[in-house]
């Protein structure tokens, strides 16, 4: 007994001090490139600044979308967050994650089970296991009995699946954050495009009113011989196109309205969206954005979280060439005859080998643990290059929304002097009809370049609000810092 105990003693020992011992490389993620500024916003004296990541994607990003001022819209992406089928979806694989993570957490506690039943048994002739007064003819062995295992985490296998599970867990929840932006940005942008095509349908039907009066008038003039049929035709002809024109952004409208119900989570019929122009005010943007504001992404967050859980898998990998020491024992009771089962004297106890542990490791597998372990690391290597990756599309991004919206403010500011220039034409032009100085070609052309102009910086003000909308979506939801929301 002194020799089991001593044996015993120095088995735990050796035990705790291999559990100390952890195979996976220590995890240091690698410098993304990161810039202090943006190249759209960015100083000249601050050119080639450069900062380490620091991941912020659980910091609150706010009701961004308030910055519209638009009641309906607030109220569209309340719906879309309760309804939206994606997000419902996402939300069930990020249940499904942090159950796994709880399956790998429980292996670090000891397994404990009971279980009772027939046992069926012919001995040998030699065997020491039957009753003493037995044949070796069969005879059923009843067992009720409680079974504990429980493997020491030697070289951190245990622990590295855990960390490997959990950060995965944090992963998925930070693709669900990232899946969420997105479709309060897809919301955004469908609701304002609806807004815009209301702007443009609004102004169509402008033109035909204008169109119609026109029509009217050269009716007149040619009833009364002052112009040809061919004049009559051509306001006739100019009416039905500008109609045509509106009938077919109802079609795009009804197509954007169905796609809004989708994400809202309801069928097309049961969304049905008044007309109302398109109130945009242009979104002020601070000069100088700080890069940090990439930090709030979640799915370079997501990206950051897939290097860890492939860094623990190395250890996992790794920890598969050493030995494993699991602890094994039953106790309970155990009988030929059922009706004596639970007696004191029935009572048994089961200890594996080495006083209950046993210690195993692999000598040879045909190459499955090496393979594992460079698959592994590959992994890793791939969740690296998919990480800087993440965050050089996100500059990208942000880069992309700054410059469309300084261009196309410079683009509006252009089109507003060019609908003056246009409508002033079209006055004169108007003006000298009239008169007779000039056929009725040149004004209906006149009058074309208006309703160009003004389509064209309908269309602008709509590329700058949804340009709004991708910066925002690219900066991981707004710019306001953390601390302001």
């Amino acid at each position: 007994m002194t020799l089991i105990r001593i044996r015993a003693g120095l088995l735990a020992a050796a035990a705790m001090i291999l559990a100390a011992c952890n195979v996976a490389p220590r995890y240091e993620p690698p410098p993304p490139p990161m810039s202090a500024a943006f190249k759209e916003t960015l100083p000249p004296a601050e050119a080639g600044r450069w900062k380490t990541a620091d991941p912020a994607d659980t910091r609150p990003r706010g009701a961004w979308w308030t910055i519209f001022g638009d009641g309906q819209l607030d109220r569209l992406l309340g719906e879309a967050m309760q309804g939206n089928t994606s997000l419902q979806e996402a939300l069930a694989r990020l249940r499904q994650a942090r159950a796994i993570a709880g399956v790998a957490e429980a292996e670090r506690s000891p397994q404990v089970g009971i279980g009772t039943g027939p046992t069926r048994i012919r001995p040998s002739p030699g065997s020491q296991s039957r009753p003493a007064d037995a044949d070796t003819q069969p005879y059923t062995l009843w067992r009720a009995q409680a079974t504990v295992g429980y493997e020491v985490d030697l070289f951190r296998r245990i622990e590295n699946s855990v960390t490997a599970a959990t950060s995965e867990a944090q992963q998925t929840e930070a693709l669900f954050q990232s899946l969420k932006l997105a479709v309060q940005a897809d919301v955004a942008q469908h609701y304002l495009s609806i807004r815009a095509i209301d702007s443009e349908i609004a102004l169509l039907e402008e033109t035909v009113a204008l169109r119609a009066s026109a029509l009217d008038l050269v009716e007149r003039r040619f009833r009364a011989g002052e112009v040809s049929e061919l004049d009559a035709a051509r306001a006739r002809t100019e009416l039905s196109v500008t109609r045509a024109e509106a009938i077919g952004l109802e079609r795009g409208r009804a197509e954007l309205e169905h796609a809004l119900a989708v994400l809202l989570g309801k069928p097309p019929a049961e969304l049905s969206l008044g007309r109302s122009p398109l109130a945009f005010e242009p979104v002020s943007i601070p000069a100088g954005l700080p890069s940090a504001l990439l930090e709030r992404r979640p799915d370079i967050a997501a990206a950051e979280r897939a290097m860890a859980a492939a860094n623990a898998r190395i250890g996992v990998a790794d920890a598969a060439f050493f030995p494993r020491l699991a602890l094994t024992g039953a106790l309970g009771y155990e009988s030929t005859e059922i009706g004596d089962l639970f007696r004191w004297s029935s009572r048994t106890w089961i200890l594996g080998p080495l006083v209950g542990t046993v210690l195993s490791m692999p000598l040879f597998d045909g190459g499955r643990n090496r393979s594992l372990q460079e698959q592994a690391r590959a992994r890793y290597d791939e969740a690296v290059a998919r990480y800087r990756t993440s965050v050089l599309t996100a500059f990208r991004e942000v880069e992309d929304g700054l410059a469309s919206l300084r261009i196309l403010a410079l683009q509006s500011d252009e089109q507003s002097q060019s609908i003056a220039a246009a409508r002033r034409a079209a006055a004169l032009s108007e003006t000298r009809y009239r008169n007779g100085y000039v056929n009725q070609l040149e004004l209906i052309d006149a009058q074309r370049s208006v309703l160009a102009t003004r389509r064209a910086a309908a269309q602008v003000q709509r590329e700058r609000a949804l340009a709004s909308v991708a910066l925002i979506r690219a900066l991981g939801g707004g710019w306001q810092q953390a601390s302001g929301g």
